[in-house]
């Protein structure tokens, strides 16, 4: 069976909301594979845009313009903005999404957010008596625009078979990981490793210049040994190019090492590389880079060779 066929004949009905940079393309691919579904984005003429792209979809497509009316009659309900508070915006209140959830529909969240959210959209949602996992995602737009985004999630088993299957239509791998919260603090798990993992390549790359060596050929005679990784693989040359378009921009890694540094604090954990690459990527942003993505750290380091 296709992967990104329906769960059933008939269709479920899903509300897609946030039709950002993620989003959009998420929610493309659940009305190509035939899925009802009805988006409500915050800018209203983005989701009538969508609509329009996707009207000859095999499953219908509409917009609400209330997150509430978006998810009345869902099956399912999936969430992609920005942080804490745009969730909340969009989740909470007589005109949220939580009010219009019927009994049986789960609520998925895809924004990256705190684990504390997560575990009080799960106390809102039984209140509702409506299902919750929090499934933050990794992959970037490319992996959204491609349907290869990896879902880290937390929740009840229940619930995350029944909607593990609907998921797999943007996702290359889906993973129960704890009750709810455990998929937020997976993601920060995956935002501690990048940080620390594109500043050493940075500072690699920015050496190997500094030593007169070609860089690409150094990557080349490095990256099938032990120093080999994603960001290698698909950083290097654009990082050495001074390329910095291809992927998740600063101000969002900065928003995602902030729920992770806070996190850090309530628990206990030291994060010491992290707190350091976070102000590394404020430098960025103070040189112009907020929108660059994360590979730019390699700018702060040719930037005070020129000074």
């Amino acid at each position: 069976m296709n992967r990104h066929q329906p769960l059933s004949a008939s269709p479920k009905k899903i509300a897609f909301i946030g039709l950002g940079v993620m989003g959009y393309p998420m929610a493309g691919h659940l009305a190509r594979a035939g899925y009802a579904l009805t988006v409500y984005n915050r800018t209203q003429a983005i989701a009538e845009r969508w609509v329009k792209a996707h009207a000859e979809a095999a499953g219908t497509v509409a917009s609400a313009t209330l997150p509430r009316d978006a998810a009345s009659d869902c099956d399912f309900v999936m969430v992609c903005v920005g942080n804490d508070d745009d969730v909340r915006s969009v989740t909470h209140g007589p005109d949220g999404a939580i009010a219009g959830l019927k009994t049986g529909a789960v609520l998925i969240d895809h924004t990256t957010a705190s684990a504390k959210l997560a575990r009080e959209l799960d106390t809102l949602c039984r209140a509702h008596e409506a299902g919750f996992i929090d499934a933050p995602v990794s992959g970037g737009q490319a992996g959204a625009e491609n349907g290869q985004l990896t879902v880290m999630c937390g929740g009840s088993d229940e619930d995350f078979a029944s909607a593990e299957r609907v998921m797999d239509a943007y996702a290359k791998a889906t993973t129960l990981l704890g009750p709810a919260g455990a998929g937020q603090l997976t993601k920060m798990v995956n935002q501690i490793c990048i940080a620390g993992l594109v500043q050493g390549l940075a500072e690699g790359l920015h050496f190997a210049q500094t030593v007169g060596l070609d860089a690409k050929q150094v990557i080349s005679a490095i990256s099938k040994g032990a120093a080999q990784s994603w960001q290698m693989e698909n950083r290097s040359s654009t990082m050495v190019d001074g390329k910095f378009d291809y992927g998740f921009a600063v101000e969002w890694m900065r928003k995602d090492l902030s729920i992770a540094l806070d996190q850090a604090k309530v628990s206990g954990a030291r994060l010491p590389v992290t707190a350091l690459v976070d102000q590394f990527y404020a430098d960025v942003e103070a040189m112009g880079g907020s929108r660059w993505d994360t590979s730019s750290l390699i700018c702060r380091l040719s930037a005070a060779n020129d000074d």
